[in-house]
């Protein structure tokens, strides 16, 4: 069972702090398949929130749910 240090809550209030700002997203897609790229933090919204991509291999946005962040599949943090 996984443990989480955080709540949905603190997640969204986290995620709403990189609202049109460049981030940088790794999704695990599973069976070690990891994808990571750079991005702009289109939208959040009370579910979920988009990305668009700034890659030549992305056509359009991203959605993320929270509790994707919550458990780990996605990880969102600010571009350096």
């Amino acid at each position: 069972m996984i443990k989480t240090t955080s709540s949905l809550s603190g997640v969204k209030a986290a995620i709403s702090q990189f609202y049109e700002r460049e981030v940088s997203v790794r999704v695990n897609l599973g069976r070690n398949k990891i994808v990571e790229y750079e991005g702009r933090l289109s939208g959040v919204y009370p579910a979920l929130f988009t990305v668009s991509p700034n890659g030549k291999d992305f056509c359009g946005k991203t959605t993320y749910a929270y509790s994707e962040v919550l458990c780990g599949n996605v990880s969102v943090r600010l571009k350096e």
